[in-house]
């Protein structure tokens, strides 16, 4: 698979996931794909797991929000912002391909935190 078609392949799952069209979302996985929560220690195997887990989160998203995917080869990124009942939490996905499918995803997810005075004059505010 070339990388302008992991590229698309990439888009459609999120633009599928911001709109919560469950079958096309998990379409790029591989059936026995793994996705690791490293931050509750937990390991999903398998499409239908993955699915049947995303399926049944009891707070639905209100908002989505892909910052930038960069990638080459077999290993992608992808930054973005999910808003469950109006908190963002800001993730980060690593993808790993075989062939043209997600045999492996690491997703890491972070609450905002208020910036400290102490630094303030060595940065500026994100837009």
């Amino acid at each position: 698979m070339s990388e302008q078609q992991i590229r698309a392949a990439l888009d459609a799952h999120w633009q599928a996931s911001a709109s919560g069209d469950l079958n096309a979302e998990h379409a790029i996985y591989d059936d026995d794909s793994i996705c690791d929560y490293p931050q509750s220690g937990e390991r999903i195997i398998g499409r239908n797991n993955l699915q049947a887990l995303r399926g049944h989160h009891p707070g639905k998203p209100s908002g989505f929000h892909v910052h930038r995917i960069v990638g080459q080869g077999n290993l992608w990124v992808t930054e973005y912002t999910i808003t469950y009942q109006g908190k963002p939490a800001f993730t980060v996905s690593i993808m790993e391909f075989r062939d043209d499918k997600v045999v492996h995803e690491t997703q890491y997810f972070s609450d905002p935190f208020e910036a400290p005075a102490w630094r303030k004059q060595w940065v500026q505010q994100m837009p």
